[in-house]
């Protein structure tokens, strides 16, 4: 077993290529991590920063489905798209897109790995089309907005609604 541990998200910037990536460990079964990602109400519960809303548009989450939702804060409001490439039981492969940026679009690979102690590390990565726009993203200040999100999502894990 892997001694390493990711109690929070540890978010990394590749020098090669522009992804980011994404480690974080959870008290939770793999199903339990892709079901968190799939099934749009709990989604819609955990995700984003603790000062947003998020409200489900449409969601289909399977291979070849779609989705799109929109965040909320104050009069403030953001729509999100993309499209589901592979919803398995130890993987998930979509697009995003912000649409206050049509023409970014990023490719996400969500990996849930069985630690074999009930956690289950997740890797997520995002490959987007520029270094500029890796750059920007990280700057965006989003690392409040996934540990936010993954800090209600160990709560949803907690109390049993996921």
């Amino acid at each position: 077993m892997n001694p390493t541990t990711y109690p929070a998200a540890v978010i990394e910037a590749d020098e090669r290529v522009p992804v980011i990536r994404i480690t974080r460990d959870f008290h939770a079964t793999p199903a339990q991590l892709v079901r968190a990602h799939t099934d749009p109400d709990l989604y819609a519960r955990w995700v984003g920063p603790d000062d947003v809303t998020t409200e489900i548009d449409y969601w289909d989450a399977r291979t070849g489905g779609s989705w799109r939702f929109l965040n909320k804060r104050g009069a403030e409001e953001h729509a999100f798209h993309g499209s589901f490439h592979e919803v398995s039981d130890v993987r998930v492969v979509q697009t995003f897109t912000w649409e206050g940026m049509p023409e970014g679009v990023s490719l996400e690979t969500l990996t849930f790995e069985d630690l074999g102690d009930g956690r289950t590390r997740l890797h997520a990565q995002s490959l987007v089309d520029s270094f500029e726009a890796r750059d920007g993203w990280l700057a965006s200040g989003m690392e409040v907005g996934v540990n936010d999100g993954y800090a209600k999502l160990d709560a949803l894990l907690t109390d049993g609604a996921v």
